[in-house]
């Protein structure tokens, strides 16, 4: 069994093997998918006449900072916002509220935050944001703050393997999404069996491989 080690992930992340095999990240592999709802969305924003970069830029900015927040609450460290505007601290500190609202409702106890590991079976790595009990349950929980979409249960099925190749034994996965301000909406997902999930995203991760070896 590996044991946890939890700290603060920088940007950049090489996951690699025991051999020292680069491999790649469950982000990276989710990535391969198309976003036909973000094409929409984008283009609506042009139409609006919406520079889609600065607005997207500003929205990621908020979402990392509040997503920040929460992480840094479980480590019990103060988070740096030194790097943002006072908008988007003030949205991101409305996002970690709900958060703060929704944590009131369940008993959790944490095993690890923010935590790195790699499969030497499928060859591929990951962080996951929390792994511990909700309500006497063993679950692992990615935090989202802008919208649930489908390949984020791919991402949150290849977390869960990690954790199993690993010896630990999450029986569940819980995604929310964390409202930046008051036209967005607080939602939370759960489910148990992500075998199908699994099976997408290792579908996924083979089309990687032979991309890359084509290359």
């Amino acid at each position: 069994m590996k044991d946890f080690i939890s700290k603060k992930v920088r940007a950049h992340i090489r996951y690699k093997l025991q051999d020292n095999t680069i491999v790649p990240g469950a982000t990276t592999i989710t990535n391969l998918l198309a976003k036909n709802a973000l094409i929409k969305w984008s283009n609506d924003l042009g139409l609006k006449g919406i520079s889609v970069n600065s607005y997207v830029d500003d929205k990621a900015a908020i979402g990392t900072l509040a997503h920040r927040m929460i992480l840094d609450y479980f480590l019990k460290e103060k988070c740096n916002t030194d790097d943002y505007a006072k908008n988007q601290i003030d949205q991101a500190e409305n996002s970690f509220l709900s958060f703060l609202e929704w944590e009131k409702q369940h008993k959790i106890n944490v095993t690890c935050v923010e935590t790195q590991l790699v499969s030497e079976k499928y060859k591929y790595g990951g962080t996951f944001d929390f792994y511990g009990l909700i309500d006497g349950n063993l679950e692992v929980i990615d935090f989202k703050t802008g919208g649930i979409w489908p390949e984020h249960w791919f991402q949150v099925a290849a977390y869960k393997e990690l954790l199993l190749e690993n010896g630990h034994h999450p029986v569940s996965v819980r995604i929310l999404n964390i409202p930046r301000t008051e036209d967005e909406s607080f939602k939370e997902e759960f489910k148990g069996d992500t075998s199908k999930h699994l099976e997408g995203f290792l579908k996924l991760l083979e089309f990687y491989y032979i991309n890359k070896g084509l290359k």
